[in-house]
């Protein structure tokens, strides 16, 4: 790591411990040549895949649209903007943590439905009415019994 007093190339870790939240390395160091000392941190990066579409079409995973498409499905439901923005966090979390380049839309749906079911069971089914293309009223009564069965 170059120092950012003298710009010498030579630095030494004096100090390194995990942050509170665990994911980041907080790390003094000083320098060899002119003995000041800085701190760096250090985290992983991960990436988050691609969405490969229905039609084929391939696109970056845009978070916007994952935080629209949820404050859609709980519009006027009494889900809390912490629980919301939790919720979208734990789907990028699983998105990294498959490891993959790309992946399904419909990989992504799924995560979004699961994670709506926990939310709130009406938000879900909004979701799942044009997520799953519900042709008729007897889809949306299968996929309510099955909501209650669950319980």
């Amino acid at each position: 790591m170059r120092c950012p007093f003298c710009t010498a190339e030579e630095t030494k870790v004096v100090d390194s411990r995990l942050t509170a939240d665990g994911y980041q390395i907080r790390r003094r160091r000083e320098c060899l040549q002119c003995k000041e000392r800085f701190t760096t941190f250090e985290t992983a990066e991960l990436l988050v895949p691609h969405i490969i579409k229905n039609n084929g079409n391939r696109e970056p995973f845009n978070i916007q649209k994952l935080r629209l498409g949820l404050t859609h499905a709980l519009e006027k439901r009494p889900v809390s903007a912490d629980d919301l923005e939790k919720a979208i966090n734990d789907i990028v979390l699983q998105l990294q943590a498959t490891g993959e380049r790309e992946v399904s839309s419909k990989y992504v749906g799924n995560l979004v439905l699961d994670a709506l079911k926990s939310l709130d069971k009406v938000a879900y089914i909004r979701f799942a009415s044009i997520y799953l293309s519900f042709d008729d009223i007897a889809e949306f009564t299968n996929e309510i019994e099955k909501l209650r069965l669950e319980k």
